[in-house]
């Protein structure tokens, strides 16, 4: 008990003094001549009066359902209960530390949610966070990245004493992954396809590095959620943005036409080659059948030269006499007395009594 003295005065600076109330009480009664049996007794019933209320109050307690409690015995941790009412040594020989370890907890960067609006959306505080949220990229691009952990205790010992600042250490962690992987990346990608990448990669460093601290913490997720360069350099950045936009149009159109020309190109290619096949073909089995035709004639000449000859001469003179106007035949310089033939007129009207 802290007492001060102040010009020849005591003066109680702290709670009152329990031993010293209990004298002043004997006393009295000792004042009222009621004997020292008497006053026993009235010491004992008011200790009672006084420590069994206190005691009652102090012997039990109550763990919500999302809650885990650690029991501390004289400084030494002796266990853990589970949700419910529960019992433990009264006078604060037994401490009670309360853990939500079936909460989802989460720790924002960046940015800070105020609570719930009327109309159901979540309010964010207006206050600048750059310090958490401003990253350089790879390509040395200044980036404004907010992103939340989620995250449960998993060990409520681990939890209150491996550590000494958990939720403090867990923030400088996560800064600190996040700041070397988005360092790693080009700012177009953490812009654009890197997203998911980057959660998947910053929850897994993050756990393995709390794993090795014996935190008692296990990650649930990391969401990246705005994305966007800083305001001092949005104009340039979007300027950017549209020129390579611009880039990849032009580039797709130019693969499109790529992609309709060489098909035409090659498909016209192998027409030209299969004609040329085609003709070649025709060409050659041609000149066989000529060949097969004249070896034929030749075979049948060699055996009758004279009717092979006059029969010549007859189909020549019939693939031949149809082409010419006029036939004059003489014999030894004499005109025949046979009439002008006109052949052209002979097949002529060989063709209208065929049809």
């Amino acid at each position: 008990m802290v007492t001060s003295i102040n010009g020849g005065r005591g003066r109680q600076s702290g709670p009152p003094d329990l031993s010293a109330a209990l004298q002043k009480f004997i006393r009295s009664l000792r004042g009222r001549g009621g004997g020292g049996g008497k006053a026993r007794f009235g010491l004992i019933a008011l200790l009672i009066g006084l420590v069994a209320p206190w005691a009652a109050l102090t012997s039990f307690y109550t763990v919500q359902p999302e809650q885990r409690a650690v029991i501390k015995r004289f400084g030494e941790v002796v266990g853990i209960t589970d949700p419910g009412l529960h019992f433990k040594l009264p006078f604060g020989v037994d401490q009670i530390q309360r853990v939500a370890t079936e909460r989802v907890l989460k720790q924002e960067f960046g940015f800070r949610s105020s609570g719930t609006r009327v109309s159901g959306r979540t309010a964010y505080s207006a206050r600048n966070f750059e310090s958490e949220s401003l990253m350089l990229t790879g390509d040395l691009n200044m980036i404004d990245v907010e992103w939340v952990v989620q995250y449960r205790i998993q060990d409520p010992i681990k939890f209150l004493y491996e550590i000494r600042e958990p939720t403090r250490t867990l923030r400088d962690i996560s800064e600190s992954v996040m700041r070397r992987i988005v360092g790693n990346m080009l700012g177009s990608e953490v812009l654009t396809i890197g997203r998911v990448e980057i959660q998947k990669q910053a929850t897994r460093e993050i756990q393995e590095i709390l794993d090795g601290y014996d935190s008692g913490i296990r990650i649930s997720t990391v969401e990246m959620q705005d994305v966007v360069p800083p305001p001092a350099v949005r104009p340039a950045f979007n300027e950017v943005n549209e020129a390579r936009q611009e880039r990849e149009r032009m580039i797709n159109e130019a693969q499109r036409q790529v992609n309709s020309q060489i098909p035409n190109a090659e498909g016209s290619a192998l027409r030209t080659i299969a004609e040329a096949q085609g003709y070649a073909t025709e060409r050659v089995n041609r000149a066989r059948g000529e060949s097969a035709r004249f070896s034929a004639v030749l075979r049948e000449y060699r055996q009758e030269p004279e009717v092979t000859r006059s029969r010549l001469y007859l189909e020549t003179l019939g693939e031949v006499l149809p082409t010419i106007g006029q036939v004059l035949v003489v014999q030894d310089g004499q005109l025949s007395p046979l009439p002008l033939l006109d052949v052209n007129r002979q097949a002529n009207r060989n063709t209208g009594a065929a049809r």
